[in-house]
């Protein structure tokens, strides 16, 4: 069974069970300045699931898109990938464990609408109780129901862990709850599942393919766990991962994910290295979905990770000796593998291959010259000045210095580079990572103010420098709000004036700030811009509208009146990447 065939699937079977299918957000995440990608299916939708009225219903089924480098130097394993799709079902406040944990059961099972899996194969894990939160007894009898229903004894099947393995909250307080996990075992055939149960998910053999979320409690921030009044369902499985098991594949390089991208690979290239093979493809394959998102390379943020990424991609092509400008090649037959399910690498194909192959060239005009100051380097350390210079005079990121450090065996000194990196206000690594780690935005009234003061600022931008003006990216925090657009030179004074003073003005008109939820096409024909791709709204969507001044697509949140914002200032503009410039401004 090939990939898009269970991704439909999925959608299906919880389509016929009343959830409507919503496509996948954007990598970028639109109000979440903790991370620089949506790294799981839950991101988007983190609105909904604290209360806010989804427009598409409370039973929704997505595919989304996911992004997590934190691993990349594992990449090229059996297991580790930069980008992954994420099949997912949520029940936002309407049903809960009864119906989630058999309809979970049931699509891995079922020969007729699921995946036909054997079902003496699976071993599930459920929450025990600790830390004053109760044993989910409810969860342990459906699952025994369950599997006796599939005449199999549960005795032996149901393993019960602790708040670090089967309990889920995204920070220190909110709504939480235990989760249930199932296992496939890919090697029946070694005997019962007996001991630690964990020993036998380090050791390979129980392969973890789905998790679903019980949100039945909040914690307060004394520590309180209390009942929900809405109690929702957040799942997750892994389309890769999936389709290993469903194949009786060892890994996800086996599958039809990578099969037609590997192929390429191995027509280009003369040297064989699995390893590097392996590196390419997951590399481009990842490169292709972010810059069809809008991502584009540089020094900074979600630029530096896919400068990383087509750079380490260069490096790697180059040990199979793959002749340069060959990487926009395989970026095509990615485009082909996935355009059927997202059209938007269709879409952006012209743009992807220049980015790839502009990226290409420009780290090769670099490469020549630092691998020569590279090898002028002596000694058994590398010091964190010249791991600076090379990054800063010849291009090269320092995990590139690090990984040629260890080829000729020799030590980089990590922390002097990173205070030289300090110094100059640049990116590094640890700060990069930092937002990896994930986390969920804060909801609170500050960042609901910048979000609405973002509105104001593109709409004023549009006004004041011409109607072509789309967003290309945010971050808000509760101190300040950071805004990306198209435009190709620095703005001067006058135009920087221009645009605050408009802000500020419809901010003391005290104009009413306006939810209306309407069909998709409805609601095209009165938006402002369009600056995301359209593909990732439902057929119901939610837009803001201030005024005749700005009416945009957007999940919220909103102040309710632009004069609760205070007075607009911005603080700094500059480039951030080839056509793109960056705002920064605040409220007091």
């Amino acid at each position: 069974m090939r990939s898009d065939e269970i991704r439909s699937k999925f959608l299906e079977f919880f389509k016929k069970r009343g959830h409507a299918i919503i496509p996948s957000a954007s990598l970028v995440p639109e109000n979440d300045p903790s991370v620089l990608f949506n790294t799981a299916g839950m991101q988007p939708l983190v609105p909904y699931l604290l209360g806010q009225k989804h427009p598409a219903g409370t039973r929704l089924v997505d595919v989304q898109k996911c992004v997590r480098t934190g691993d990349i130097d594992d990449i090229g394993d059996n297991r580790h990938l930069s980008f992954f799709e994420m099949l997912g079902n949520w029940s936002l406040g309407d049903y809960f464990k009864k119906e989630s944990i058999p309809w979970s059961f049931e699509f891995l099972t079922s020969k007729e609408e699921g995946l036909g899996l054997d079902p003496t194969r699976f071993y599930v894990t459920v929450f025990r109780g600790e830390q004053g939160i109760p044993r989910d007894e409810e969860a342990i009898k459906i699952w025994q129901e369950t599997f006796a229903k599939s005449g199999i004894n549960p005795e032996g099947r149901i393993f019960e862990l602790g708040v670090e393995d089967n309990f889920w909250i995204a920070g220190t307080s909110g709504p939480c709850g235990g989760d249930t996990e199932i296992f496939y075992d890919t090697k029946p055939e070694a005997g019962t599942i007996v001991g630690n149960f964990n020993d036998y998910v380090n050791s390979y053999r129980l392969l973890e393919v789905w998790n679903n979320v019980f949100m039945e409690f909040n914690k307060t921030p004394e520590g309180k766990y209390e009942k929900l009044a809405k109690q929702n369902v957040d799942t997750g499985m892994g389309l890769e991962r999936t389709t290993v098991v469903v194949n009786g594949k060892e890994n996800v390089f086996e599958t039809d994910c990578f099969e037609t991208i590997l192929k390429k690979i191995d027509e280009l290239g003369s040297v064989t290295n699995e390893k590097a093979r392996r590196v390419v493809a997951d590399h481009l394959r990842t490169a292709v979905f972010m810059i069809a998102d809008g991502v584009t390379p540089s020094n900074t943020d979600r630029g530096y990770v896919l400068r990383r990424l087509l750079r380490r991609a260069v490096r790697y092509a180059d040990m199979l000796e793959i002749s340069a400008n060959k990487l926009e090649e395989i970026a095509e037959v990615v485009i082909e593998k996935y355009a059927g399910a997202y059209p938007e690498v269709k879409l952006g194909e012209a743009k992807i291959k220049s980015e790839i192959s502009g990226e290409e060239t420009k780290f090769r005009q670099t490469l020549q010259r630092g691998m020569k100051e590279f090898e002028k380097i002596n000694g058994q350390n590398i010091s964190g000045q010249d791991a600076f210079k090379l990054f800063t005079t010849y291009g090269f990121p320092f995990e590139l210095t690090k990984e040629l450090a260890k080829d000729k065996g020799v030590a980089v000194d990590e922390e002097a580079f990173k205070l030289e990196l300090g110094k100059h206000q640049e990116l590094s690594r640890v700060g990069a990572e930092q937002k990896f780690k994930g986390g969920l935005a804060s909801t609170g009234e500050m960042e609901t103010k910048y979000h609405t003061a973002t509105h104001l600022l593109l709409a004023a931008l549009r006004n004041v420098l011409g109607g072509e003006i789309v967003q290309k990216g945010s971050n808000i925090t509760a101190e300040r709000l950071r805004f990306d657009f198209n435009w190709p030179e620095k703005l001067t004074a006058e135009q920087l004036k221009s645009v605050e003073d408009l802000v500020n003005q419809k901010i003391s008109e005290k104009i009413t700030v306006e939810k209306m939820e309407l069909p998709k096409e409805e609601a095209k024909k009165i938006v402002t811009t369009l600056s995301f791709d359209l593909s990732k709204y439902g057929d119901v969507v939610s837009v803001y509208k201030i005024g005749n001044f700005s009416t945009e697509f957007c999940g919220g949140p909103h102040v309710g009146n632009t004069s609760e914002l205070g007075h607009f200032k911005i603080k700094k503009e500059e480039a951030v990447a080839a056509g793109i410039r960056r705002i920064k401004a605040v409220i007091d």
